[in-house]
């Protein structure tokens, strides 16, 4: 359809690609809304066809609907594709297929828009068609769209976010019971807050595809996954969970995404962006340290709106599906009245700093010998690597003592040059663990 036209032709045709908990969930609220989403569009939404692997295991949904030939689907008299499949193939052909032909697309595949979102959006834009993402991220949350759009005439500096219910789960748990890492990982799969393969959650594969659509709009730059610095929660202790506690703070999986300024000798100024993924103590004032179970938040700061945050339910069936039809609404009305939603926004194409770089605090734990001068010994290693200690905390026992120190600011790779000399002291018995600290001064 040619780009501000509107449809005239009657309905709005729509095509799925898969049925599971999201897709069950689509076809329910298409159905049980549509006199609602009639009104609301201007026209009725038809679904004229589901695509799936196993026809028979979907009883749920009209068997005339059911087809596992996606190809043919995409490639049918529709306007508008709705892709709840997941992963990279087929999906990213099916949908290259379906805007090349100038069919608008609906998607919740985080995966593939942190891998494939610059191909995507040119052949979006090739054609005239529509590409909306909302439920990639943050499932149920309207927050790729303040992004997009409210936010389009603000300055983000930084977002920083809860973005995986699995992993919070289980940070959670380990916070409130005193529970292991692998106790709580456990109760979280009996109670199916865990996949049967909770890799993706856990090792923070997730939440670094989310990272990278985030950065991606809140900078209009181009990041993808890859860009995205990635540790997952599995070397969490419950040591490191009660250090948090008796220092007031709670350990969470964040994706953070910040905008870098930095102020040459001669007064001009570079940005770039940095995006990483990781564990990380926060105050239990910060407003993401009562964000508890499975749900989700995303803190936003910008110039000129300040500080917000978005917070809800990040993922589920009928969450993800709620988004997914935010989508489709406002897809189907543009081919309704005419006009285009928003493109690309990649002008800014800032340089992506590599962790080694990105300035963080630290908390670093250490078992040390229970004698004078060892903390001397240990504060010469931070001062010789221009690592500032803004606290310190030892507590003594029979033979050794345990030393807890926190840093001001430094550089990841800093601090890792670091850890490794105070590693090899004499004195130091052992690095019982690094952690990163955010939602502080610096």
């Amino acid at each position: 359809m040619p780009e501000g036209k509107p449809n005239s032709a009657g309905p709005i045709r729509v095509a799925l690609l898969g049925c599971g908990t999201v897709g069950t969930e689509v076809v329910r609220l298409l159905t049980d809304q549509a006199a609602d989403l009639t009104a609301r569009i201007g026209a009725p939404v038809v679904l004229t066809g589901i695509a799936v692997r196993k026809p028979n295991k979907h009883r749920e949904v009209p068997a005339e609907l059911l087809t596992t030939d996606a190809a043919a689907l995409v490639a049918s008299d529709v306007d508008l594709v709705v892709e709840v499949i997941g992963g990279i193939e087929p999906a990213r052909t099916l949908l290259l297929e379906a805007l090349r032909s100038g069919k608008s697309v609906v998607t919740a595949n985080k995966a593939l828009l942190a891998e494939h979102s610059a191909e995507l959006f040119e052949a979006a834009d090739a054609s005239g068609a529509d590409l909306y993402f909302e439920a990639a991220v943050a499932g149920a949350i309207p927050l790729l769209r303040p992004l997009r759009e409210s936010l389009a005439g603000d300055r983000i500096t930084r977002v920083m976010g809860i973005v995986n219910g699995t992993t919070n789960f289980i940070l959670s748990g380990m916070d409130a019971t005193g529970a292991s890492y692998s106790e709580t990982l456990e109760e979280a799969s009996r109670l199916g807050y865990a996949e049967a393969d909770p890799t993706a959650d856990v090792d923070g594969f997730d939440a670094a595809s989310k990272a990278a659509i985030l950065a991606s709009l809140a900078f209009h730059t181009r990041v993808t996954a890859s860009d995205v610095h990635r540790e997952g929660i599995s070397a969490v202790s419950a040591s490191d969970i009660a250090a948090a506690k008796g220092l007031g703070r709670t350990v969470k999986l964040l994706a953070i995404c910040e905008r870098v300024t930095e102020t040459a000798e001669d007064g001009t100024t570079k940005e770039s962006v940095a995006a990483r993924v990781h564990p990380a103590m926060i105050p239990r004032s910060h407003p993401l340290a009562g964000v508890n179970g499975a749900f989700n938040a995303v803190f936003v700061e910008a110039d000129a709106a300040g500080e917000m945050m978005f917070y809800g339910q990040g993922a589920g069936g009928a969450p993800t599906a709620s988004a997914v039809l935010g989508d489709l609404v406002a897809v189907a009305r543009n081919r309704v009245h005419g006009g285009r939603g928003p493109r690309e926004s990649a002008y800014a194409g800032l340089p992506v700093r590599s962790i080694g770089q990105t300035p963080t605090r630290y908390h670093i734990s250490l078992d040390v010998a229970d004698r004078a001068g060892v903390l001397a010994q240990v504060a010469a290693v931070f001062a010789e690597h221009d690592v500032s200690i803004a606290a310190v905390r030892q507590e003594g026992r029979v033979d050794d003592a345990s030393l807890v120190i926190v840093t001001h600011a430094a550089s990841d790779a800093a601090l890792r040059s670091t850890v490794d000399k105070v590693g090899g002291l004499p004195v130091v018995r052992d690095v019982v663990s690094v952690m990163r600290v955010e939602g502080e001064e610096q």
